[in-house]
């Protein structure tokens, strides 16, 4: 199942590896497309707006556990690049202790603090109970988010991404069919959504473990294998920064989020089944970027910078070319994609929904673009540059979206504006700093 990305047809190569990435993360996607599907066609848009607000808390607090993975997975490729068998071994034991380290941290922390997360958010009075009841058991699905991003990076880093994909298809179907029983069937209310989900992450965590100690046994099984200070400080260095970036990705549509909450439960439902669907819909952009990264990276530790610069011509060309097309279908469909979510009789969340789907989703391929220059400042070992492109897309973000909705002749369309024009800019200083320092940035990596 292992993919060769120093070897063959750049683009093809590039293609093969990233599909099953792509097809592996819009089945992630289902889990919460399916509670927000079940939850606002049973439930209502209360239990929606309670389900969308928490979704955006468990996207930012899974950014942590995923931005630590693929920077971990960064150092896995370029050590499997130079085929340095006992450096990458250190460096997954590494990982794995720094990982499960965070996660118990970030678990005591949120049930600490659960009430004041739910004042933070500014969750509407008739809310609170509701967020209160979802958000204590979705937390408890964090350790089976760590076991997946974990194993998944690992896979992805040696060129085998098909088998996250495969277990990730077991659990995205046993998450709807859970979701059905319980929230259908037993009346569980958005308990039973949670539950499903934090099963069907369990499930995926686990099963994915237990085929990586299968498959590779000599890489994750310690046994002659010490937690080096070296290798921790390498780990914690790629690992800090690429979790910094996707928190403060996550951090910037969290503090949105509480501004959308000010407008309301029927902006609030909007903006969940709204951000559901804009989040499927580019998701392929953004794996296509981490599948892009690998690739950079592990002919960085080989030592191909050829294959580099072709491989970064052709992945800008196919993503810019996708993004127009999502953009296109995004348009069209805006309406009868709410209408998957909201029952027709809510006009209000149908109408919000579709000006943000039409607003946000027609500059897709600039955020294409964006995930492009983070993967490949990443795999260049400079992974300290998508910070600074992280911070300017959202600073942007943020701050225009509290400048703009503070008007009354803009209101809420200036949060839907504010998210393509910080893309924008971003990309604009990722383009030229790249232009400016390519050859620099691609040094021999065995120096």
């Amino acid at each position: 199942m292992e993919t060769q990305l120093t070897q063959g047809p750049v683009t093809r190569t590039m293609l093969r590896f990233a599909v099953p990435m792509i097809l592996g993360d819009l089945l992630q996607q289902c889990y919460n497309i399916a509670d927000t599907v079940i939850v606002g066609r049973y439930l209502g848009a209360g239990a929606l707006a309670a389900v969308g607000s928490a979704f955006t808390l468990m996207t930012f607090l899974t950014s942590i556990l995923l931005g630590l993975a693929m920077g971990s997975g960064t150092v896995f490729s370029i050590r499997w690049g130079r085929r340095d068998e006992q450096g990458l071994r250190e460096g997954i034991l590494a990982s794995f202790v720094l990982l499960a380290a965070v996660t118990a941290v970030l678990n005591t922390a949120v049930f600490a603090g659960l009430d004041w997360i739910i004042a933070v958010l500014r969750t509407p009075a008739e809310l609170v109970g509701m967020m209160r009841e979802y958000l204590a058991v979705i937390f408890a699905g964090l350790a089976g988010i760590f076991l997946y991003n974990f194993f998944a990076s690992l896979l992805r880093s040696l060129g085998n991404s098909v088998a996250p994909l495969v277990f990730l298809a077991v659990s995205a179907v046993l998450n709807i069919v859970l979701d059905m029983w319980f929230v259908a069937g037993l009346g569980r209310s958005v308990a039973g959504a949670d539950e499903a989900t934090v099963i069907s992450q369990y499930v995926s965590g686990i099963g994915l473990a237990v085929y990586t100690a299968v498959r590779f046994p000599a890489l994750v099984r310690p046994a002659g294998v010490r937690l080096r200070a070296g290798r921790m400080r390498e780990i914690a260095g790629f690992s800090a920064l690429t979790c910094l970036q996707q928190s403060i990705m996550n951090l910037g549509i969290l503090a949105v989020q509480g501004l959308v909450n000010s407008f309301g439960t029927a902006v609030m439902a909007a903006f969940a089944a709204a951000a559901k669907i804009d989040a499927f819909a580019y998701l392929p952009l953004q794996d296509f970027g981490n599948a892009f990264s690998i690739f950079v990276a592990q002919n960085y530790g080989a030592a191909r910078p050829d294959r580099i610069r072709a491989g970064t011509r052709a992945a800008f060309a196919v993503s810019i070319g996708f993004g127009l097309v999502l953009s296109a279908a995004v348009w069209v469909l805006a309406r009868p994609l709410m209408l998957l979510f909201v029952d027709a009789a809510e006009a209000r969340v149908v109408a919000v929904g579709v000006q943000y789907l039409r607003i946000e989703g027609a500059f897709y391929a600039l955020i294409g673009v964006l995930f492009l220059l983070y993967g490949l400042y990443r795999a260049l070992r400079h992974p300290g540059m998508s910070v600074v492109l992280t911070v300017m897309s959202l600073g942007v973000r943020v701050a225009l979206a509290y400048a703009l909705a503070a008007l009354p002749a803009v209101g809420v369309v200036g949060i839907w504006w504010a998210v393509p024009i910080g893309w924008a800019l971003a990309d604009t200083l990722g383009l030229v700093c790249y232009a400016a320092w390519h050859k620099k940035l691609m040094p021999s990596p065995l120096s």
